[in-house]
């Protein structure tokens, strides 16, 4: 059983358990965003050590991982679409 944190303890049952989904939620957000960071940096990485073939398959894993976050609402879509775009950008730099 997850214990529930919060500041007020709720009073219903339905809301104890529904306090208890939102954690579990919260938590499988937390590492989906974690992982893309994870990617983001190793991408970063492949490009400031000029290792372009391997810098372009890390971006097509950071493609579908950043739409993969739009579809489960984590990301807005503009937001991927500008992180998209500047991968591209220094991608082709």
């Amino acid at each position: 059983m997850i214990p529930v944190k919060s500041q007020t303890m709720a009073n219903r049952r339905q809301s104890i358990k529904k306090i208890r989904v939102d954690i579990r939620r919260r938590e499988h957000n937390k590492s989906i965003l974690s992982e893309l960071k994870t990617h983001l940096r190793k991408l970063q990485e492949f490009i400031s050590t000029k290792k372009i073939e391997d810098a372009r398959k890390q971006a097509n894993v950071v493609y579908s991982k950043l739409d993969k976050a739009v579809k489960k609402n984590l990301l807005h879509k503009n937001r991927a679409s500008r992180t998209k775009s500047r991968i591209t950008k220094r991608l082709h730099a």
